[in-house]
């Protein structure tokens, strides 16, 4: 199995659940990992059979400026939903955190699977 990733992705958003958190944007970082298999792009050297890596990350970031959810759970669930529906990814793993989050933490989040992951 092969995996593309992205790696530290900052992103700012509206996310929390106090008050406070809802009038102001806070940085959401994102690590991911998709499985793909890079036979085919590495043959071809044509980004058109590769996991384009900048159209999820436009994608992501696009989505998550734009939303307002409470919880880091409801947002790493719908990032990981983009990127296996519409980017056919059949496994994904995600880590969203939240720099800054928790005093002397450097970062509070989660990290999730999703879909089997290719043997």
């Amino acid at each position: 199995m092969d995996i593309v990733f992205i790696e530290d992705l900052r992103i700012d958003t509206v996310i929390g659940i106090y008050d406070w958190e809802r009038r102001v944007r806070q940085t959401v970082a994102l690590d991911i990992e998709m499985a793909f298999d890079n036979t085919k792009p590495a043959a071809s050297d044509r980004i058109e059979d590769t996991l384009d890596y900048k159209a999820v990350s436009k994608r992501l970031i696009g989505f998550v400026e734009g939303s307002s959810f409470q919880l880091v759970e409801t947002l790493a669930e719908r990032c990981a939903a983009i990127v296996r529906d519409e980017f056919g990814v059949a496994w994904v793993r995600l880590k969203l955190s939240k720099p800054g989050a928790v005093r002397g933490a450097k970062a509070v989040g989660v990290h999730i699977e999703r879909g089997v992951r290719p043997g």
